[in-house]
This record gives structure tokens, C-alpha cells and sequence, in this order.
């Protein structure tokens, strides 16, 4: 199939910040983006050349794509993925109906990856009340229960000391479909962004190296602190992911690296990452950049680091005495500041993110810490 030349109509499921960025990478290379996004006010829309403002199942909205639009891609996982197959009948599509569908529920997830011989967590499906009834082994605590679906940024989860805690936390999460994890000992966690074209060549972007608080990622550190042999393994495990996934587009491997030096996928997002939100600055080719090329089977772009990064996430926790001092930000010459055009800021919600490049890792480290203190002590 040929490449979609610039000046063509790409469509985006999903209207948050993700798509947000996709809009402006696509717009930048000349291409005109259509959102389809239920929300009347969302940050893609707000930008895109056009908004679909209905449901993803809506009929009318995926014919309107199918037909104006060259190519199609998501900015998030939750995507119907029937919507997607319907789509990939008359346009191209990045990621495919069928990657999607299995990266979106944990426990198809976690039994691809272990059914593909990657290492993973012990884990157990807990599906309904006849699988509480069973016998749990002592392995799997502590551990946490997440919902197979919709969960994120640590929502949809509870952490569980014994077997008899599990009745009450599977009501708390209204008996939905679960995955039981294995708690392990954490050195910490990492991230690849892994892009792969349709035509099998596949780039990886520089590892992130994550720090959560309270499930939310916090802050993201590039190049990751880790031995260069745990490095070599990730980027080999997350191509090979891509691979058996038959996977289309960009997507992020979360990794757990263990205290005894394992390292153990957690997750994957089909999609661009907020792990990966450094690569706007401090990659010769963004993320989103990437995505575009992918989905308009153009060459892929150089993913080199060009300065070590630290990139942290602006809550809607930093807007409840009213608009930050963002000349905290701009002050320093070696940030970037980069604010998603949502309105109502709530405790939680990523409004924006700022990243700080520097000479070395702990330059960028430093001062990034700096200005998280001085935002919140206004």
C-alpha cells in the first residue's frame, strides 16, 4: 500500500491530551486531523480540524471516518475494538483491531505474555464469587487486585495482605472481572516506547526510568539509572512484544525491576505513553511524530536522545488555590513547559507536564525537583 502524502485527512479515536499531541505532530507535518471524542470540550478537538462529537460505537460518526478520512489511529486503549474492526474494512488502521483488543484487558494480557514465555508476576483471573471460593496459594500475598478493564493511573486497584480480604475487595470493585498480582520486591519500574511499521522495522525510544506517587506517574528520568545489561534486556523484550503482538503502531512496556535484578513486564499501553512525553523535547523524532509516520507508512524517524531529561506531570491537585506561577517554569531556560487546554482542574487529573534538559541526568534531575517544590510552595 502507498504512503498517505501530507495534506490528507487522518482520523483520531479518542480527544484527550495523547490526542492532543498527535494533532499538532500531524498538523506540523501538514496533515488535517478529525477527533471523534463524546466530550463536548476535549484538548484534541479543541485543536483538530474537525470534531465528531458522538459515541465511539456511533454508526454515522465511524462512516464519516471510514470515508473522509485516509487513516485512523487511537489515543487511548479503551477504544471499542469492534469500531476498530469495522474501521480496518475501509482505511488504514494503527494498531489493529486485534493488538488493541488483547492489550486492553489484563487478563488476556498477562496470558499472551506468559503464553509467549515473558516473564510476568504471578497472577490468577479472578472472574466471579466461585473463584474466591478456591483455596488461594500464600504466593499471592501480598498482592493487588486490579480490574481487567478501565483501570488506570492506579484506579480500579487494591492492594490485599491476605486471602480473606479478597471478598470485600472484589465488592469494592463491583464484582467486576479482575487480575490478582503477586506483590514482588521493586527496585523500580521502567518504560520502552516501542514503534513498529507495517512493515515489520521497528525503533525504540530511550528507556524512562518511572516514579509513581499514589499510582500516578510522577516524574519520568531519561536515560533510566539502570545497569546497561538490564537496558539490553528490556529493549530486546519489548521489540519482541511488538512482534508476537503483530503490532502497528506505537506503544509502551512497563517494566518491573525487581531487587534481586529481574526484570518482569507489568503492563502495555497500545498507544503513546505519559512516560514517553519527553521525546517532544529531547528527541530528534517525538512519540507522536512517530505514531504519524507509522500510520502514513512513511519512514520512521531517528528516536535519538539529544540531552538527558526529566519530565514531571502537572496534577489538578497544583490548581486549587487558583493558576500556578508558571514563571516558576519559564524561568529556567532549560524547561519546557507544556499545558493540555483542559478545563476544570481536579485533584489527580493530569493537566500538563513540564520536562528539564540538562548536560547530565542529575542536572536535569536537580532542577526539575526545584521547580516542583517552588510550584507547590506559592
Amino acid at each position: 500500500m502507498s504512503s498517505i502524502i501530507p495534506g490528507a485527512m487522518l482520523g483520531l479515536l479518542g480527544g484527550g491530551q495523547l490526542g492532543r499531541m498527535f494533532t499538532m505532530a500531524a498538523q506540523s507535518i501538514g496533515y488535517r486531523v478529525t477527533v471523534l471524542d463524546p466530550a463536548e470540550e476535549c484538548p484534541a478537538g479543541s485543536i483538530a480540524e474537525r470534531h465528531l462529537c458522538a459515541d465511539y460505537h456511533d454508526p454515522t460518526a465511524l462512516h464519516e471516518l471510514s470515508t473522509t478520512c485516509a487513516g485512523v489511529t487511537t489515543e487511548f486503549e479503551n477504544v471499542p475494538a469492534d469500531a476498530l474492526q469495522f474501521l480496518e474494512q475501509h482505511c488504514v488502521v494503527s494498531p489493529p483491531a486485534r493488538s488493541v483488543s488483547i492489550a486492553q484487558n489484563r487478563m488476556l494480557e498477562k496470558q499472551f505474555l506468559a503464553a509467549n514465555g515473558f516473564s510476568v508476576a504471578p497472577f490468577l483471573a479472578i472472574k466471579n464469587n466461585d473463584d474466591l471460593s478456591a483455596e488461594i496459594e500464600t504466593i499471592f500475598f501480598p498482592g493487588i487486585l486490579k480490574v481487567s478493564q478501565f483501570g488506570y493511573d492506579g484506579k480500579g486497584q487494591v492492594r490485599i495482605n491476605a486471602s480473606r480480604e479478597l471478598p470485600n475487595a472484589f465488592a469494592s470493585l463491583q464484582q467486576q472481572p479482575c487480575v490478582l498480582e503477586q506483590l514482588l520486591p521493586l527496585g523500580c519500574e521502567i518504560s520502552v516506547i516501542v514503534a513498529r511499521g507495517f512493515d515489520g522495522e521497528i525503533s525504540l525510544f530511550p528507556i524512562a526510568e518511572n516514579q509513581h506517587v499514589h499510582g500516578i506517574l510522577d516524574m519520568s528520568i531519561v536515560p533510566a539509572r539502570i545497569p546497561a545489561e538490564i537496558a539490553q534486556q528490556a529493549r530486546k523484550m519489548a521489540a519482541e512484544v511488538a512482534i508476537k503482538l503483530d503490532y502497528c503502531g506505537v506503544l509502551c512496556i512497563e517494566f518491573f525491576v525487581l531487587t534481586d535484578g529481574r526484570l518482569l513486564i507489568n503492563e502495555i499501553a497500545p498507544r503513546p505513553h505519559n512516560s514517553g512525553h519527553y521525546t517532544l523535547d529531547a528527541c530528534i523524532t517525538s512519540q507522536f511524530e512517530q505514531q504519524v509516520r507509522i500510520l502514513c507508512r512513511l519512514p520512521q524517524g531517528s528516536t535519538a536522545l539529544l540531552t538527558p531529561v526529566v519530565m514531571v506531570n502537572l496534577l489538578g491537585d497544583l490548581w486549587q488555590s487558583g493558576e500556578p506561577a508558571w514563571s516558576k517554569v519559564l524561568r529556567n531556560p532549560n524547561a519546557k513547559l507544556h499545558l493540555y487546554g483542559k478545563c476544570g482542574a481536579r485533584p489527580g487529573r493530569k493537566m500538563g507536564h513540564f520536562t528539564v534538559l540538562a548536560d547530565t541526568v542529575e542536572q536535569a534531575l536537580q532542577q526539575a525537583e526545584a521547580i516542583k517544590v517552588s510550584l507547590k510552595n506559592r
